[in-house]
């Protein structure tokens, strides 16, 4: 026999000496309650049929609450449910306070076209275009009738004055239009404004009476002719002339040229005091270009 085999007698023993003490002892002390003659030792019996419960007592005191209990762990997470019906749509809330801007979002689709708006006012003047290539010349026209005399630019005044003693310093203004061929001379202003370039004559035949006369003739603010005639007695004569190249808005005119030195006279009942100018011919260059513009 091994030592296991002998330390499970060993044990068995014991436990039985313990039970027999028990039993024993158990006789003795109920004896003595009941007065029942004391048995040193018996085997115990069966188990006896189980009495009926007993009514509930009364309830006991709450004990105290015990200490809480360490929290458990976190449940699997459940299936998803069904998807419910849609509920009540719900009042609309006060508006909110504007959001900052968002980004600029794509182009939508192209909308449909506006009516057409009114015309807008015209805008500036564009530069000129460059200069075209030449074209090609077209066929001859009908030959037309040749009116030479038309070529001929004319140019000629006579003028005469109606008052004496005019303002020094200024173009004199010869107001009775004797003659004035293609309307050249302005008797509102006193100035022959030239219309065709080339050579041109001036003369002018002044009475005066009085006092002396300081007069010249003068073109575009400069004196071309100054003449100085001082009266000798009643009434005299002063007189000049020029010949002079003009070109087109060129303006000639007589003005006294000294204070106190315009003794021009005049009668209104006869053209004592003159100033005359005409073409004697056109610049050729002139008349080239204007026979071109004809044929």
């Amino acid at each position: 026999m091994n030592g296991c085999q002998l330390w499970d007698l060993r044990m068995w023993a014991l436990m039985g000496a313990v039970c027999l003490c028990h039993c024993v002892f158990g006789q003795l002390l109920e004896a003595k309650v009941k007065g029942a003659p004391r048995l040193i030792c018996s085997v115990p019996g069966l188990p006896g049929v189980p009495g009926k419960p007993g009514p509930s007592g009364a309830p006991g005191a709450d004990g105290n609450v015990g200490i809480p209990g360490r929290d458990g762990r976190d449940g699997r997470k459940g299936e998803r449910g069904v998807k419910g019906d849609t509920g009540l749509k719900g009042r609309v809330g006060p508006t909110g306070k504007i959001g900052a801007r968002g980004d600029r979002g794509p182009a939508g689709k192209r909308g449909p076209s506006g009516e057409g708006g009114g015309v807008g006012p015209p805008g500036p003047l564009g530069h000129n275009g460059e200069k075209g290539a030449k074209g090609q010349r077209g066929p001859p026209g009908t030959a037309g009738v040749c009116r030479c005399g038309s070529l001929v630019p004319k140019s000629a005044f006579s003028v005469g004055i109606t008052s004496s003693y005019p303002a020094e310093m200024a173009p004199i203004k010869f107001n009775k239009v004797l003659f004035n061929e293609g309307g050249h001379y302005n008797p509102q202003t006193g100035k022959f404004i030239c219309a065709y370039p080339g050579i041109y004559y001036f003369s002018y035949d002044i009475t005066l009476a009085n006092k002396h006369l300081a007069i010249g003739l003068v073109q575009n603010g400069q004196y071309r002719i100054k003449t100085f005639d001082a009266n000798t007695g009643n009434h005299d004569v002063a007189s000049g002339s020029t010949v002079m190249f003009l070109n087109p808005e060129d303006e000639v005119w007589l003005e006294i040229f000294f204070n106190d030195q315009n003794g021009l006279f005049a009668d209104p009942g006869w053209a004592d005091s003159l100033f005359s100018g005409f073409l004697l011919y056109a610049d050729t260059n002139y008349l080239d270009t204007l026979a071109e513009d004809y044929a």
